[in-house]
């Protein structure tokens, strides 16, 4: 049991610095395109869900939605979907 919590706290504290990482170089980005207000916020959620990935999983949906030649919603959608049955 204890061992599990201890590999639980390592993973948890992980993930928090690979965040930490992605909002550092995704507001670097923003700033580069000088980017505010909503179009900033819209900007940043896309990088931060790019940079902490969904591997492969995520790669793979986002690979059958361009073949479907979805956008927009519907894409967002399918990929959400796809992702959550891979998972």
């Amino acid at each position: 049991m204890k061992k599990l919590i201890t590999v639980m706290a390592l993973a948890l504290a992980g993930l928090s610095s690979t965040a930490y990482a992605a909002d550092t170089g995704c507001a670097a980005k923003a700033g580069e395109k000088k980017l505010a207000g909503a179009a900033k916020n819209s900007f940043m959620k896309k990088c931060e869900r790019e940079a902490g990935g969904g591997g492969a999983a995520q790669n793979a949906c986002d690979a059958k939605a361009a073949e479907k030649k979805l956008a927009g919603a519907a894409k967002n959608s399918f990929v959400k979907k796809c992702v959550k049955d891979a998972g």
